[in-house]
């Protein structure tokens, strides 16, 4: 595959895909002799678009799938847009122009794909208008991801900086108050107010926020932990973070 190409796997993934940007695909393959009702979509809009489509075997699939589920169908594409630092104050003016605050998740180095891909799909669920991430150290987007975030990753921009804390601090300057998850910290996430412009900051795996990714933030919440366990994934503590802002904003 060529570096200017891309591989989209899973029928969610390439659906969502080609309903917003069918000129970005250069070939679909699916598996030979499935027509079902889940498959027929991706085929009528092949169709449509006059993408390019090959039947093949379950084994030519499987050597494309990198390991992951591809559902029968696998797509061969070109990238999207690729957004930066530049681009944020464009999609928080978007957001105003609509009449809604600023609301970024910031995710301070998640390297497992699952993990990001849940999380895109928790953001478009909320309504977030970006993910802001480290360039390094860092899940990008890769088919797994594509796959996890069930079409996800085509309406919530993954926005790369070179400087998290430096981004952070831009964003402070527009007003955004930026709240991070700190087990430490005695501040409740439900006590808080968090109706404003907002950046929640989740850190990574294990570690958690970095030391300058914590100094940077406006305050520190944690979820409260009744039982043994003393953490989450971090997917699903950001969908339980997000929609205590989407409730808090609701009232």
């Amino acid at each position: 595959m060529a570096k200017n190409e891309e591989l989209v796997f899973g029928i969610h993934a390439i659906n969502a895909l080609i309903n917003v940007a069918p000129e970005r695909f250069i070939e679909v393959w699916m598996l030979k002799g499935r027509e079902d009702d889940r498959m027929m979509p991706i085929i009528n809009l092949t169709r449509k678009y006059g993408i390019s489509t090959q039947l093949v075997s379950r084994k030519a699939l499987d050597e494309r799938s990198e390991g992951e589920q591809h559902q029968g169908v696998i797509a061969r594409v070109r990238p999207g847009k690729q957004y930066n630092e530049n681009d944020l104050d464009d999609i928080i003016q978007a957001a105003e122009k609509k009449q809604k605050p600023a609301f970024l998740l910031i995710l301070d180095g998640v390297t497992d794909p699952h993990n990001l891909g849940a999380c895109l799909r928790n953001a478009d669920a909320a309504g977030v208008q970006a993910i802001v991430v480290p360039k390094d150290n860092a899940a990008q987007i890769t088919p797994t991801v594509r796959k996890v975030a069930v079409g996800a990753v085509e309406s919530v921009p993954l926005v790369q900086v070179t400087n998290l804390s430096r981004t952070m601090k831009h964003l402070q300057q527009q007003g955004v108050w930026i709240v991070g998850t700190a087990g430490e910290t005695d501040t409740n996430l439900f006590d808080v107010k968090l109706s404003g412009p907002i950046a929640l900051v989740m850190g990574s795996e294990g570690k958690g926020m970095r030391r300058l990714t914590r100094e940077n933030c406006d305050q520190l919440v944690k979820l409260p932990m009744a039982g043994t366990v003393s953490s989450l994934n971090v997917s699903v503590a950001t969908g339980i973070c997000l929609f205590e802002i989407v409730r808090q904003r609701s009232l």
